[in-house]
């Protein structure tokens, strides 16, 4: 580790929190259906997409009606996407002539991009037509991101009110995540990506000669606009089958450094207008702390680890101090490859500048363990912010029951409806993760997907199964995944860790919005000062080590110890 690596990291984070608190400011306003600065340009236009779709933006709903009508909005992007990649060889913008999707991987794919997940268990540039790139995986980009913004703004207004019956109407909240906050963040920086060098064309490929005087086709495409928001909206999904280490992708140290700070901007942002819409600052602070806190360590293991290289190097002859250069692109090195690892597990985005199977074993855990917790660090937009107001809840509760009194979060009492909701939320990502892991290990059909034997095998399954139902997207790039037993309990993975996810939490939204909000007493335990944050951050560790340590035990852990006495797999 050197102190420039750690410059690199800092520079970065500072530069997200100098525009998330203004950019949480301007959400708190749009969300309010305040008047804001794009307003006089884009208000006509909301209005006419309400217009067009029917929809009364004074009409709001209940929890169920919110929940119902987020489901079937999602169920209709499923179905499209999937008929538009099983029919991509018949539609147009195909220029390299590609057929359709295999029934298994064009669920899987539709799923994954339906959830905000995109696993990509295909390459790219050699499967998806340009049409399926722009008008299926892009657009589910926009989409997906703004259901999980508008779904934590609902929860969050379910703190905000006293003794109401709705929360908000979910077809406005998404037309307003797309049009104020998306789309202007993506164009922004998708024309900065085509600036530094990233294509944007309707091109299939360029052929130039090469410094030796042979030929090689370069693949093109309508790379920039997928890049911009698959990262503003912490999906993920790479137009190239390596993702953000293709230089195309990701040219450059600066355009690294632009991809982090899109990664993590919104997510950042929500909990800045958390605090404005709850007209309380401080909560937002605590939350957010936690949060870095966190991240930060995760990035510090990650570094310190790839860092200190392997013994195996250095009995090479090679010298340790460069650290562990495999999988990593040297444009980079090792704090931004360490740095991108940990910000794309903490969000639940999931792109990738560096290969995290070829990681130290310890290196490689920490991505996993990032998703394991529940990728609220700072997590996914809206879907890191209503995880972790998930795991506050849990939190007063436990502290209730240490000094014996009822417990309340944001003036709202904590009782055992919600407490009954959380659990079976939380609940989800260890039964998806370890049951589809269990049998993974122990079925053929499952295990000639394997790269490698050992623990490092058993590490690709875990991931996998993290990555799906923590909706990431990210794998240990061992593992061939287009199959039918892949492709199909991966892509029911996804569906668990986000709608059986959310039901639950809209449920808790539905309770609490109808509840009287408590002016705070004497007995009240403040939930914005260290000892909540430090409380907060026990119960995330806590429920993480209880539910997956012994499973890390066999995988990551193990490895680790055999890597030390100069075994590998």
């Amino acid at each position: 580790m050197t102190v420039v690596g750690w410059l690199q990291i800092l520079v970065i984070l500072a530069a997200v929190v100098a525009f998330a608190m203004p950019l949480g400011a301007f959400m708190s306003k749009v969300f309010q259906g305040e008047r804001n600065v794009l307003t006089p340009v884009l208000g006509p236009v909301e209005r006419s997409f309400h217009r067009l779709a029917g929809i009364d933006p004074g009409k709001e709903q209940s929890w169920l009606g919110y929940a119902l009508a987020m489901l079937a909005f999602n169920a209709a992007g499923f179905l499209i996407l999937y008929l538009l990649l099983r029919a991509q060889g018949l539609l147009p913008f195909n220029p390299q002539g590609f057929a359709g999707l295999s029934p298994d991987l064009a669920f899987n794919t539709a799923v994954s991009f339906v959830t905000n997940t995109n696993w990509q268990a295909y390459g790219g540039e050699t499967t998806m037509s340009h049409l399926s790139q722009m008008a299926g995986l892009t657009v589910q980009n926009f989409l997906s991101a703004a259901t999980g913004i508008a779904l934590a703004v609902a929860l969050v207004r379910a703190f905000a009110r006293s003794g109401a019956q709705t929360v908000g109407n979910f077809f406005t909240d998404v037309i307003r995540a797309t049009l104020y906050v998306l789309l202007p963040l993506a164009v922004v920086t998708g024309l900065a990506q085509v600036a530094m060098g990233t294509p944007q064309t309707l091109e299939a490929s360029a052929t130039v000669e090469t410094l030796e005087g042979g030929e090689q086709t370069l693949a093109l495409g309508p790379v920039a606009s997928q890049i911009a928001i698959k990262q503003i909206g912490t999906n993920g999904g790479g137009f190239f089958n390596v993702n953000a280490a293709h230089p195309y992708e990701n040219p450059s140290p600066l355009s690294n450094a632009l991809t982090i700070w899109q990664m993590l901007v919104v997510s950042i942002a929500l909990v800045f207008a958390f605090g404005r819409l709850i007209g309380d600052k401080r909560q937002a602070v605590a939350i957010l702390s936690v949060m870095a806190l966190l991240l930060v360590a995760g990035i510090g293991v990650a570094y310190w680890a790839e860092a200190a290289g392997t013994p195996i190097l250095a009995s090479a002859g090679l010298d340790p101090a460069g650290g562990n250069m495999e999988g990593k692109e040297v444009r980079f090195g090792l704090a931004a490859s360490a740095m991108f690892a940990a910000v794309t597990t903490g969000l639940s985005d999931g792109a990738v500048n560096s290969m995290h199977g070829s990681f130290t074993p310890l290196g490689g855990m920490v991505p996993m363990v990032l998703i394991m917790l529940g990728e609220i660090l700072p997590g996914g937009v809206g879907a890191g912010l209503y995880g972790m107001l998930l795991i506050a809840i849990i939190t007063v509760f436990v502290a209730g029951l240490m000094v014996g009194r009822t417990p309340e979060y944001l003036g709202k009492k904590i009782e055992a409806k919600e407490m009954k909701m959380a659990i079976l939320a939380i609940l989800i990502l260890p039964t998806a993760i370890l049951g589809f892991s269990a049998v993974s290990a122990v079925l053929p059909a499952a295990l000639s997907g394997l790269g490698n034997a050992g623990p490092h095998g058993l590490s690709e399954i875990y991931y996998a199964y993290s990555s799906a139902t923590g909706n990431n997207g990210s794998a240990f790039g061992g593992l061939a995944a287009n199959s039918p037993w892949w492709n199909t309990t991966l892509g029911l993975a996804m569906l668990l860790g986000r709608f059986a996810y959310i039901v639950p939490m809209m449920a808790i939204a539905g309770s609490l919005v109808a509840k009287p909000k408590l002016a705070p007493s004497a007995g009240t335990f403040p939930t914005h000062g260290p000892l909540f944050a430090g409380l907060l951050a026990g119960i995330i560790l806590i429920l993480g080590g209880l539910q997956f340590f012994p499973a890390l035990a066999l995988g990551p852990i193990a490895e680790q110890v055999q890597m030390l006495g100069g075994k590998t797999f």
